[in-house]
Formats: structure tokens, sequence, C-alpha cells
């Protein structure tokens, strides 16, 4: 198959590698790389596998091909509207790091179509499955959010106050969904409950940068923090937010 795949970053790379052993030909996306033909990306490719940053995403999504099957691997949609000019499109997400996936480590992803597993075929990838294609992109998105605060909080992974805020951010993300017509059951799959514990706490980006706005709360990220941009767009209420989300409103206070 020609797969195409736009970002050629760790986890671009990370998931390129992947399909390049299974015996797929890949062409790589990214103007930030040099890898900026999107004609050549996408003519007569077999599937699109989106790994760019979500806010560098957008605007391109109005250039690629409505019909080719895609696979949206960014954590940082909150909502599927923009993948609804699409007419075959699906989503993979869980706990796993670009490095754990380069190092073959055993991973269990949540995807929304069963052709992933052949697209993303590995001894070490399994996968559970769901059809909430929204509650996979919401628990992607708000889990870069929660493990900001995390960060900020200094917890330390498995310590009894880093369970409870698992647990009461679990009651929360669970909330969100059901508010914004997704599934809350989706939140017990890997791309809910196993991506939050893996992400809130280091080497996370978003807990990284959670732990510097801790001793400097004017400190800009020097690098991509999705949960950041997810806040944002949180605070214009691209989704609905349930007055029972303590930690997410204690979040929007913090980082004005």
């Amino acid at each position: 198959m020609k797969i195409g795949i736009l970002g050629a970053g760790a986890y671009g790379s990370a998931l390129g590698s992947v399909i390049e052993k299974n015996g797929h030909t890949i062409n790589y996306y990214d103007p930030p790389k040099g890898l900026n033909d999107l004609t050549k990306v996408t003519k007569n490719a077999d599937y699109l596998i989106l790994c760019t940053p979500a806010e560098d995403l957008l605007p391109e999504l109005d250039l690629l091909p409505r019909n080719t099957p895609m696979v949206v691997t960014t954590k940082g949609f909150l909502t599927n509207k923009p993948f609804e000019i699409f007419n075959d499109y699906m989503v993979v997400s869980g706990p796993g790091f670009a490095d754990d996936i380069k190092a073959s480590k055993k991973t269990i992803l949540t995807a929304t179509d069963k052709r992933i597993a052949q697209v993303l075929k590995a001894d070490f990838l399994t996968f559970d499955y769901t059809t909430d294609r929204l509650g996979v992109l919401m628990c992607g998105a708000l889990k870069n959010v929660y493990a900001i605060l995390a960060g900020y909080l200094n917890l330390e992974r498995e310590s009894e106050a880093w369970k409870n805020y698992i647990k009461e951010v679990s009651e929360e993300i669970q909330a969100l969904l059901l508010a914004n017509n997704a599934n809350p059951a989706t939140f017990n799959l890997a791309c809910g409950i196993d991506d939050l514990k893996l992400t809130c706490g280091l080497p996370s980006r978003n807990y990284e940068y959670g732990q510097i706005l801790r001793n400097n709360p004017a400190a800009k990220p020097d690098k991509t923090v999705e949960g950041l941009a997810t806040l944002n767009r949180i605070k214009k209420h691209e989704i609905i937010v349930p007055d029972n989300t303590t930690h997410l409103h204690e979040l929007m206070k913090l980082i004005p």
C-alpha cells in the first residue's frame, strides 16, 4: 500500500517505522522539515495518517482529498466537526509515546476501525475498539490538559495524591464526554484511563510544562504543548464544560 503521513515528527516517524516494516511505501508531508509536496503525498494514497499537531493541521484539512481513507492520530481535537467533510475517517489514540513505539514496547491503542490494525500491524501493538470517534478524540485532547495541572501540582506518579487526582479527573472526563454527546464508557478504553495515567507524569511534555508553570507562571513553552492549545479552545467554549469539572475550572483560572 501507499501511505501518506502528515507530520514527520517523533510520533509520525515512529508510526512510519511500523508501516515500513510491513512493506508499505511512505511519503511524508512536513513543511518545517522541508517535506512539503502535499500533492505528491496525497495523490493515489491508499491511506493518509494525520500526525501533525492540531493547531498546524487545521488549515491543511481543506486541502486534503475527501475520499481517501484517513487515520487521525493527532491528540488535540475536542470535536469531530473538522473531519465531517471527509467520507472515510477513523481515529486511533492511546498510551504510546513515540519512543515506546520505536523501541517496540508492548502498547495497546484504541481504534475506531479494524482497518487500523492492518495499517499499523506489529507484534507489540494491540487494539481495543469503539465506534465512538468523538469520544476517542476528546479523551486524547483532554488528558493533555489535565496533565498540565498534574505537573503544576507536582504529583508524583503512583503517590496517593496522584491516585486521587486520577480518580477525580476520570470522573470529570466522563462528565465532559456525556455533556458533549460522546459515550462516557469510551474513557474506560486505552485512549482514556490508560493514556491519562501515562500522560500525568514525566516524560510527558504537558506534565513537564505544568512543572515549569509552578515555578514561573509567565513561562511560555519552547516546544509543542498540545494541552495548552486545547485549553485555549475550551475557554472559547468549543465544548460544553459542566460545573462539576473542578480541576478543569481550576486550571482555567491558573492559565488566563
